[in-house]
């Protein structure tokens, strides 16, 4: 079982099964937190059937899915994570996603590179992969700052970016 990750503003809390299923009620007592009206976000509602699947049919999977991000002030301010398990190969692909009334306050920057430390304290976990639409400046720019590079196309027009464990590595491949 992941445990919570605490950056200096932030709790980020490893979403289970029970948190994807609760109503916003039971979400707020799981969390300890105000769950805003406007949860969950779109790009969230859309993956939770898949998260809960993941969690469903590997449990011990925890922390390598969704972690909600908790506000200084203590409500469900966003979600960052990742999509399953690393590969064979050591990559893992991490996503993130920050209600319109959280954004601009370095949340996503803050809990993305917490939950980039978090992938390399696991020995197989070689790179972290994420994708940005490049008109998403904002996105773009939380990748840059958390030491991602551009690492060719993505998927549907996104760029890929690429965080390896070894920085100064150029021949290592991550795929």
């Amino acid at each position: 079982m992941a445990e919570e990750v605490a950056t200096a503003r932030l709790r980020l809390v490893p979403v289970t099964a029970a948190h994807l299923t609760a109503d916003a009620a039971a979400l707020s007592s799981l969390l300890a937190a105000a769950v805003p009206d406007a949860w969950p976000p779109e790009t969230v509602e859309d993956a939770i059937p898949t998260f809960l699947s993941w969690l469903t049919e590997d449990p011990a999977s925890e922390g390598w899915n969704l972690w909600y991000i908790v506000s200084p002030d203590g409500v469900l301010a966003g979600s960052c994570g990742f999509v399953g398990r690393p590969s064979p190969d050591g990559e893992a692909e991490m996503g993130y996603a920050v209600l319109p009334a959280f954004r601009g306050r370095g949340y996503a920057t803050e809990a993305a590179a917490a939950l980039v430390d978090w992938a390399f304290a696991h020995s197989e976990v070689a790179c972290v992969t994420a994708q940005a639409d490049p008109a998403n400046l904002a996105s773009v720019r939380v990748l840059e700052k958390v030491g991602f590079v551009p690492d060719g196309a993505g998927d549907e027009g996104c760029v890929r970016f690429v965080r390896r464990r070894w920085e100064n590595s150029p021949n290592f491949t991550c795929t």
